[in-house]
């Protein structure tokens, strides 16, 4: 597998809690269903996220927006369609 670049640049999964890093890339690069906590968090679920989070993710609900903005592709996040929308697609971002 390639790595998903966005922009021409690789994905920066570093400003993330580290045992969250494999997930989010294993969803964003394999398109692999997330757990609760981090599906909620890709559809935009602050109300969701908040009450699924472990205490090291509830503190960093800002990182995890963080990331989304500045380094995961647009289209994989935002909505509970999005995120329909990007499982079911198997491409990646852009190699």
């Amino acid at each position: 597998m390639s790595e998903t670049k966005i922009d021409g640049r690789a994905i920066d999964y570093s400003m993330l809690p580290e045992h969250m890093r494999d997930r989010m890339k294993l969803y964003i690069e394999q398109h692999v269903p997330p757990g609760g906590f981090l599906r909620a968090v890709l559809e935009n679920d602050l109300m969701g996220a908040s009450a699924k989070a472990d205490d090291i993710n509830r503190n960093h609900l800002f990182d995890f927006c963080r990331f989304l903005y500045n380094e995961a592709p647009p289209n994989c996040f935002g909505s509970p369609d999005a995120v329909a929308s990007w499982l079911e697609n198997k491409q990646v971002a852009e190699d």
